[in-house]
């Protein structure tokens, strides 16, 4: 195409050489073994409580993701070493809940057993998969501590709607998958919750800190205080995060949104933090609906939390 040196392919952009997008380093899945970090996308919305266009969001988060710079001046380097391969995305019934959580539990269980040296970055979707992914992840891995960064308990009963975004952790405390000595909530939002629902989560031992506790002491401080004592009785680390624990203004793109939560850099910086840690499983969003969003806010909030996430996981000393 010399003769026509000014025409490029539809769709492309502006191409600097000197710089470095996550789209170079993005590749998809060849079948290889696994080893550290790759995406994974779980397109679910339709257990979602409220009105959820959350399955659009692996679509827009990895849009975000591909557009970002992959150089990190906190790093002095890219914050992947090699490719960031993505899987695709697990295949969700059209109409059957129930089902749709049985494929994504039965594949990231295959995937993770076959890929044992795996970290999953997963792109939700709702937060009812949180029941799938980490029901998986503690089935193949080990006794598994889930930090949930979040505005809600999500231990409402499965007898009014059944398995619902906000159900997932009262199944996984239910059925005995995780002990509530081994969640630690953080961000629970003033008139966001009920009273039965606290009284449960307190009931099973859950680590609550709300909004009001983590605004007295800081976010890191809260984590480096809990995190040691469930660390000592656990081998792995997950790390939950719906994203509307963060204040509307920062995230105005979620079902939920709600005025007294966390702002990005506390949660970007919370995220680096314990990704740093060791024996970390992996990391799922959720929660981010696209149709409700403005100028993809949210999903681009969605994408340097992942961004953090692989940060943290480069910076640890445990590598």
């Amino acid at each position: 195409m010399d003769k026509y040196p000014f025409l490029r392919e539809a769709g492309s952009s502006f191409k600097d050489r000197d710089v470095t997008k996550m789209s170079d380093l993005i590749a998809t899945w060849d079948g290889q073994d696994i080893k550290g970090p790759a995406l994974i996308g779980v397109p679910l919305s339709k257990s979602s409580i409220s009105h959820s266009g959350a399955s659009f969001a692996p679509g827009t988060i990895r849009q975000a993701l591909k557009h970002s710079s992959a150089y990190s001046a906190e790093l002095g380097e890219h914050v992947v070493s090699e490719l960031l391969y993505d899987l695709g995305d697990i295949d969700i019934h059209v109409t059957d809940i129930v089902k749709s959580h049985h494929h994504i539990f039965q594949t990231m269980h295959a995937l993770l057993s076959d890929h044992p040296d795996w970290v999953p970055l997963i792109l939700g979707g709702d937060n009812s998969i949180s029941y799938s992914t980490i029901k998986a992840i503690a089935q193949t891995k080990g006794t598994t501590a889930v930090i949930q960064f979040d505005a809600h308990h999500d231990v409402r009963n499965t007898e009014d709607g059944g398995p619902t975004n906000g159900t997932p952790f009262r199944r996984l405390l239910d059925e005995e998958i995780i002990k509530g000595q081994h969640l630690i909530q953080l961000g629970i939002r003033e008139f966001s919750n009920s009273q039965a629902y606290e009284a449960y989560a307190k009931k099973h031992s859950v680590n609550i800190h709300t909004m009001d506790m983590i605004r007295e002491k800081g976010l890191i401080s809260t984590i480096k205080e809990v995190l040691p004592a469930v660390q000592n009785r656990t081998d792995f680390i997950f790390i939950s995060v719906d994203m509307d624990v963060l204040d509307q203004s920062h995230a105005p793109g979620c079902p939920a949104i709600g005025p007294g939560g966390l702002y990005t850099d506390e949660l970007l910086e919370a995220v680096k933090y314990i990704a740093q840690q060791p024996n970390i499983a992996g990391i799922e969003i959720v929660e981010v609906d696209p149709t409700l969003d403005f100028r993809d806010m949210t999903s681009r909030a969605a994408a340097h939390v992942l961004l953090h996430a692989l940060k943290g996981m480069k910076l640890s000393p445990f590598k």
